[in-house]
């Protein structure tokens, strides 16, 4: 195509002839579709005569200056002109429909299914590993791309197998299950297990506040190990038959509810747990045929379950309410207890181990349903 020259312009053609009819929507369509035209060819004759004026009087600078422009912008429509002719004046979208490099869907899907595979691997040893194969993705393009399907961290990442492993079934590799008991806090803790609800249950007492006196508050805390089911009683002091109340109360009477039987407690060694025959609460457990299990000192993991309900009930429960009121008495916080009680053992979904996204009580009815239905 021959080289376009200042003097030639290309001819105003109309968009439509004299006698076309418009109407209603369709005509303003039309009309607005030719005004856009015309401001496009009006803005191409205005940038021609700005490479005329510099022609006319030799000196580019002199026209630029006259014109507002600068030499990059003169030497830029110079360039555009001569490679397209008066089209190459207009402004195009500076967006493309299509950008050549989108990584193709093929090769997405191999780098998330990769990025599962392998969840510890960052995103320049997945980019590694796919130029093996013969794909070539940037490390910096799989971080965008893990980022925007929601996996572009190693918790997103083994968080996303667990869903997989609950939900569809599938069997994860050795070095999947090692990602996940890695990053999950509630596999650090998960050290004693269980096959059914009272077949493990942990007890402990801990400081949570105190009262406008002064006093000291202490919650007593039962949690069963097999669904992570959550006991708890309030009072001043530390005395061994705090332990036993919640215990004949509380603990009792609800796995007797539920028909099953209790094997095991674990607690700490402390006093108010530990002692000789005569012992109230050794003796508790032993008239009610239930085995007690203390831990060593220092404590192991093995203490996992309660210290997470202890970390949970402080955080969601004893710190917002000692923020806005200061009890008189620890009698007028156990309804608020109660309350809380019934919502994290009834309502409140359970993200890790070993509930899985369920609430406490869905995992005791589970058992109790495979037991009763004799599978």
């Amino acid at each position: 195509m021959p080289t376009p020259t200042l003097g030639t312009e290309a001819p105003t053609v109309p968009a439509c002839g004299p006698n076309t009819h418009r109407d209603g929507q369709g005509g303003s369509a039309v009309a607005a579709s030719e005004t856009i035209v015309m401001a496009k060819k009006k803005q191409a004759r205005k940038r021609l005569r700005i490479l005329k004026l510099a022609e006319k009087l030799g000196n580019v600078s002199e026209a630029c200056r006259r014109r507002s422009i600068s030499r990059t912008q003169f030497y830029e429509y110079k360039r555009r002109f001569q490679t397209h002719g008066l089209d190459g004046l207009v402004d195009q979208s500076p967006i493309p429909h299509s950008h050549p490099q989108t990584t193709p869907p093929e090769t997405v899907e191999q780098l998330l299914a990769l990025s599962l595979e392998h969840p510890t691997w960052g995103c320049h040893r997945l980019s590694d590993q796919l130029e093996l194969i013969g794909v070539s993705v940037s490390g910096p393009t799989i971080q965008k791309i893990l980022d925007q399907h929601e996996l572009g961290s190693r918790y997103a990442r083994w968080l996303q197998l667990e869903t997989q492993a609950a939900e569809q079934g599938i069997e994860l590799t050795a070095e999947q299950v090692a990602a996940i008991e890695k990053a999950n806090p509630c596999f650090h803790e998960r050290h004693v297990e269980s096959d059914a609800p009272g077949a493990l249950l942990c007890q402990d007492t801990f400081y949570v506040g105190h009262l406008k006196s002064g006093r000291k508050i202490y919650l007593q805390a039962v949690v069963d190990t097999f669904s992570s089911f959550g006991f708890g009683y309030l009072h001043t002091g530390k005395r061994s038959m705090h332990p036993v109340w919640l215990l004949h109360k509380v603990i009792l009477p609800q796995f007797k509810e539920w028909g099953v039987p209790i094997g095991t407690i674990l607690t700490g060694n402390s006093p108010e747990y530990c002692g000789n025959e005569t012992h109230p609460y050794e003796g508790f457990l032993s008239y009610h045929d239930i085995e007690h299990r203390t831990i060593e000192v220092p404590p192991p993991g093995t203490y996992g379950s309660i210290e997470r309900f202890r970390r949970t009930i402080i955080n969601e429960f004893f710190r917002p309410i000692f923020q806005t009121i200061r009890s008189e008495t620890a009698i007028t916080l156990y309804s608020d207890l109660d309350a809380w009680l019934q919502y994290y053992n009834f309502e409140r979904p359970h993200q890790g181990y070993p509930n899985m996204g369920k609430r406490p009580i869905d995992t005791v009815n589970a058992y109790l349903k495979t037991v009763r239905s004799g599978a």
